[in-house]
C-alpha cells in the first residue's frame, strides 16, 4: 500500500506523518495520534460522532481521508479547552445535561463550536438547525440544545 506524508496541524500542533493512501482521518486521529475523544459511530457520516472541525468547518472524519487535510488545521474535542480550563460549551453541557453516555458529544461539541463561530447569538431553531448532522440516542435533544445557547450567553452575552 502506497503511502503519502502529510503535513498538517492538529490542536495547535504541527504534526508531519507518513499514512497509507486509504487511511480515513478518524483512524488516523485515533489509532495514529491517539486522539479518541473522535468517536467512531456510524462509519457512515450519519451519526456525526467523528465531527471534527477542519480550517473551521465541522467534516465528519469517517469520510474523509487523512491525505484530504494535507496542508490544513484540525480541531478535535481534546483541542477545545486550553490550559486546563474547559471551553464554555464543555461547561454548558456538563451544567444544562447536555451529555448522558457521552459517546455522541465529542460530535455535538465540534459542531456547536462551528455553529457559534458562524451564528455567535443562534435561536433554538438555529441551533437545532446546526445540529442536524449529530444524532444522540440517550438525551433527547432539548439538553443539548439548552447547553448550547447557554454557551452562546456566555461566550457572547446579549
Amino acid at each position: 500500500m502506497s503511502q503519502h506524508k502529510i503535513d498538517l496541524t492538529v490542536n495547535g500542533e504541527a504534526v508531519s506523518m507518513e499514512v497509507p493512501a486509504r487511511r480515513m482521518l478518524s483512524d488516523f486521529l485515533r489509532d495514529d495520534l491517539h486522539l479518541t475523544g473522535t468517536k467512531r459511530g456510524c462509519e457512515t457520516g450519519t451519526c456525526g460522532a467523528c465531527s471534527v472541525l477542519v480550517d473551521g468547518e465541522v467534516v465528519k472524519s469517517c469520510l474523509s481521508l487523512a491525505v484530504q487535510a494535507r496542508g490544513c488545521s484540525i480541531t478535535t474535542v481534546e483541542g477545545l479547552g486550553q490550559g486546563g480550563v474547559l471551553h464554555p460549551l464543555q461547561e454548558s453541557f456538563m451544567q444544562c445535561g447536555g451529555l448522558q453516555c457521552g459517546y455522541c458529544t465529542p460530535g455535538f461539541l465540534m459542531s456547536s463550536c462551528a455553529l457559534l463561530a458562524r451564528q455567535p447569538r443562534p435561536t433554538e431553531a438555529e441551533v437545532r438547525h446546526g445540529l442536524s448532522g449529530n444524532l444522540c440516542r440517550c438525551t433527547g435533544y432539548t439538553q443539548i440544545v439548552e447547553s448550547v445557547l447557554n454557551a452562546a450567553e456566555k461566550m457572547h452575552g446579549n
